[in-house]
């Protein structure tokens, strides 16, 4: 595997999630109690042996930098290779700019593509969640001797799973991707990718070039479908768990699947561990009134009240007679005395004050924004 390149491609669909990503990418959303969106990409990486993986940067990216530092909980910082960051252009960052797409991106920093001695390329993003073994993925992409592989998952249709504009294949019984195309039907099934891609650096090159040329940007449907009929290209099936972050309902729905244990296991504790930034918490402290049911409490946490089916982040405060039912509570928010809460997203920072009653619907939580006071 030292002969792959990561790239963490950022270019993520966000216009869903804007309550939860309006000052952070996406992939600098808090997940499942004390990780972050991308630290399974980075993990996944890491654990499969690539040690030279580049972040494909769109903007707001303050807080990814925060979280990643150096890159030493993923044993990146490193004097050759390592993890380096590949910026995006001025322009993207003021408001009145036009995003024209990722390959834009790619081909502002093509320079260190290809400098890169790496001879082929893993490009994923950091909104799919699970916990795969890419050199599995290499392997069958040498095996094959495709020009591309991509990653899916095969998905039943009609589920109560969010796959709006998910990208489905069509692939036949060699594995051969016979038909690509986005679909905006959220409960379509079928083969979803991932948005897990194998591709040889030259061509991966003289796609970016021969697009950019055109005036296409977008990787996947100018860069791949649009010229299906070119390539050789492949698909891996994952059988593994998986969800998309594509939304809210989405977020929420894989949040709370954590609490399931079997998944709990596949994600963390099979195939290798996922990695996050490090922090020097006490234990929760749970006081003489606290209830909890069927729920994930990271470090740091002050429990006095009950806490039901539900996820709380390091230094979160619930005080007594608070009841947080259904829920999730991010980094030291502080929920007062008599509360009630259900089906509800709490950002970092959210205080809920005295007696309070907030309930949201199953299939359409009430978020509530960062550093706000309820």
């Amino acid at each position: 595997m030292n002969d792959v390149l990561g790239l963490i491609n950022l270019h993520e669909n966000e216009r869903l999630l804007k309550e939860i990503t309006r000052n952070r990418p996406l992939a600098a959303v808090p997940f499942g109690g004390r990780f972050r969106l991308i630290d399974f990409v980075l993990s996944n990486m890491v654990n499969s042996g690539m040690h030279h993986v580049g972040i494909v940067a769109k903007n707001k990216y303050r807080a990814l930098m925060d979280h990643i530092r150096s890159g030493k909980e993923w044993d990146l910082a490193r004097k050759r290779n390592g993890l380096f960051i590949l910026p995006p252009p001025d322009h993207v960052h003021y408001s009145n700019s036009i995003y024209k797409g990722d390959l834009e991106q790619f081909y502002n920093n093509i320079d260190s593509i290809k400098k890169s001695q790496q001879r082929y390329v893993l490009i994923a993003g950091s909104h799919t969640i699970c916990n795969i073994n890419y050199k599995e993925v290499i392997q069958f992409h040498l095996d094959k001797q495709a020009d591309i592989t991509v990653v899916y998952k095969q998905e039943p249709a009609g589920l109560e799973k969010n796959f709006a504009m998910a990208t489905v294949l069509k692939v036949d019984s060699q594995s051969l991707v016979t038909d690509m195309e986005v679909k905006a039907d959220k409960t379509a099934g079928g083969n979803i990718c991932m948005d897990i891609f194998v591709i040889a650096k030259e061509l991966l090159v003289q796609i970016i070039e021969e697009c950019v040329a055109r005036g296409e940007f977008d990787f996947i449907k100018e860069g791949i479908i649009k010229n299906m009929h070119r390539y050789k290209i492949y698909g891996y099936s994952y059988d593994g768990y998986m969800a998309k972050i594509n939304s809210i309902q989405a977020y929420y729905r894989a949040n709370m699947s954590l609490l399931n244990p079997d998944i709990w296991t596949e994600l963390f504790g099979q195939l290798g561990p996922i990695y996050t930034k490090v922090k020097d918490t006490p234990p929760a402290n749970y006081r003489e009134h606290a209830i909890v049911h069927n729920s994930l409490v990271a470090n740091g946490c002050v429990i006095d009240g009950t806490v039901e089916n539900s996820i709380l982040f390091r230094n979160v405060t619930v005080q007594k007679g608070a009841h947080i039912k259904n829920s999730i509570i991010m980094q030291k928010s502080i929920i007062c005395a008599d509360t009630m809460l259900e089906n509800i997203i709490c950002d970092k920072d959210v205080k809920i004050t005295e007696g309070k009653r907030l309930i949201g619907d199953p299939n359409y939580v009430m978020v509530i924004e960062k550093g706000m006071v309820v």
